[in-house]
């Protein structure tokens, strides 16, 4: 589908002296406001031109728009990234001739009409963003899909930005039930909804503040919004019942039988989907996960009665790009260390977060789940392969943005690290990375170490004896991480092997040893963490 109107209006010349610019291997969008100021709302008509020829094949700004040429809103976008950066972000929504949305496959993406034009800034390697959403749509039934592009806005020259889907309910974004204006009873009432924890900005949302604090003894409160339905769309009764929905789940979470499958959280909540999210956020150490940027969603009871967590969204300032509340640092859970670290912020992790992580089988799930995406879609090659595809793509365009936006050696706000090449800023995320996934493969191991029952404590077994040519089995009861050696010894009593062994959980534990021992009566003694626990014989 191609939207082209040749006689709506004609665009200024660019300029290309400052940076050079003729043609690029991205995308090129070209925006006039016809000399409008871009205010943070309303969203202003202007035009946009796209000059895409197609995958692989280099754009030149002499090509004709063939791929898009017609009218947008245009208002700029975000809180800190509009406030603290020159480079602005916009949301752009496509319209028609007469003004009226327009849905429309920009760049190859589902067919949409509201979008956002990132503009990576404080993050110079210019993907955290982009790296981030194509890790989670592997893993998560949807995450934003993003196309880079070179903006010239009003015949400037804006550098590299990132076109981006919005957080929207929709078949092809957040797959929930429509919820219209008149369903204000029964089952319809009970979906679709998007909330959000974040800052509110502009024009606010429906909203309520959490009756509990994120902490024991703190006085921050979390404030919820509603994303979805729309301000101006959201009826009163649908705003009492999900607000009463999301304090029945605080209330059941924040309960003494928190972690009671019938009674506890997971009454309320697709524990699967949490944990994915968690774990992305952990992946790249998000200083805003948790906390702002938060989206959730619930579908109409006869669908899905869960609540689920994401899409994820908002990552410019994670994977070590941040020099305050430890995060920087490639190890410690921000889930956890957040509120302890950084406890006079305004915004903090609502306690459901860390309330669930109290929960064993609930970290017994994070455990496995990490692991299970370590094999294949958070592996270290999945990872690596995706921020060298994306970089290799930026090669040429990086370096007309930083003509454009000089800051490879200027400290940006919250730059931890701040200075080098563009290639230099993409090494500091890769190592970043390779010391975050060896810290959550370390940790990830703890987070379940099973129950330790001292009545069911018993001294070390073995089996089958006489082994009759199998193999010799040592049952025993640890503690995780018990430092075990099995000395054996021949009637005589001379030394024949030590076996080692540490298990990963508390309990009931079982060493296989494949013997090659020739017939006889053997001795064995075990020890552990240097503590002598038993001794026995066995025949073979």
């Amino acid at each position: 589908m191609r939207l082209f109107f040749p006689l709506l209006f004609l665009l200024p010349l660019f300029s290309s002296a400052q940076v050079g610019f003729t043609s690029s291997n991205l995308p090129i969008v070209i925006i006039n406001t016809n000399g409008q100021y871009i205010p943070d709302e309303p969203k202003i008509t202007a035009q946009m031109q796209v000059i895409y020829n197609g995958p692989g094949v280099r754009n030149n700004l002499s090509d004709p728009p063939q791929h898009f040429n017609g009218l947008i809103g245009i208002e700029m976008r975000g809180s800190s990234s509009s406030d603290l950066s020159e480079k602005k972000p916009y949301a752009v929504e496509i319209r028609d001739t007469e003004g009226n949305d327009l849905d429309f496959p920009l760049l190859g993406m589902p067919e949409e009409s509201d979008w956002a034009f990132i503009a990576p800034y404080s993050d110079k390697t210019l993907l955290r963003d982009a790296l981030i959403y194509e890790l989670a749509r592997r893993i998560m039934p949807w995450a934003p899909r993003t196309r880079f592009v070179e903006l010239i806005l009003n015949g400037k020259y804006e550098g590299v930005y990132t076109v981006t889907e919005r957080i929207k309910r929709g078949s092809d974004r957040v797959d929930i039930s429509n919820l219209e204006p008149d369903e204000t009873t029964g089952n319809d009432l009970t979906g679709g909804y998007i909330v959000k924890i974040d800052k509110i900005e502009g024009t606010p949302s429906p909203n309520w503040i959490s009756p509990y604090p994120v902490a024991a003894n703190a006085w921050q409160r979390t404030t919820w919004q509603l994303h979805y339905p729309k301000a101006e769309d959201a009826q009163p009764e649908q705003v009492n019942y999900i607000q009463s929905w999301i304090t029945q789940f605080e209330s059941a979470t924040f309960g003494p039988d928190f972690a009671d499958p019938e009674k506890g959280f997971r009454k309320y909540v697709d524990v699967p989907s949490f944990i994915d999210f968690t774990l992305l956020n952990e992946l790249a150490k998000n200083v805003d996960g948790y906390r702002i940027s938060t989206y959730l969603h619930k579908d109409r009871d006869d669908k899905d009665p869960l609540l689920h967590a994401g899409p994820v969204w908002d990552f410019n300032i994670a994977f070590g790009n941040a020099n305050y509340c430890n995060a920087e640092q490639p190890y410690g859970w921000q889930i956890i260390d957040m509120n302890f670290v950084c406890g006079g912020d305004g915004w903090l992790n609502h306690f459901f977060w860390t309330r669930m992580w109290q929960d064993p089988k609930y970290k017994k799930q994070l455990r496995d789940r990490w692991f299970e995406l370590r094999k294949d879609a958070l592996s270290d090659e999945a990872i690596y392969g995706v921020l060298d595809s994306l970089s290799q793509v930026l090669q040429e365009s990086q370096y007309r943005n930083f003509q454009r936006w000089p800051i490879l050696n200027v400290w940006i706000w919250p730059n931890y690290y701040c200075c080098g090449s563009y290639n230099g800023h993409i090494n500091y995320l890769r190592d970043w990375i390779r010391q975050r996934l060896a810290w959550m493969d370390r940790a990830s191991g703890e987070l379940y170490l099973g129950e330790y029952v001292e009545k069911d404590r018993f001294d070390t077994q073995i089996f089958p004896s006489p082994s009759l040519g199998k193999d010799i089995n040592f049952r025993m009861y640890l503690h995780a991480r018990d430092f075990v050696q099995i000395r054996i010894y021949d009637s005589t009593g001379r030394f024949i092997t030590e076996l080692e062994h540490s298990p990963e959980l508390h309990g009931e534990s079982i060493l296989n040893w494949p013997n090659s021992l020739s017939k006889g009566v053997y001795f064995y003694e075990v020890i552990i963490d240097g503590k002598k626990e038993s001794a026995g014989r066995f025949a073979v």
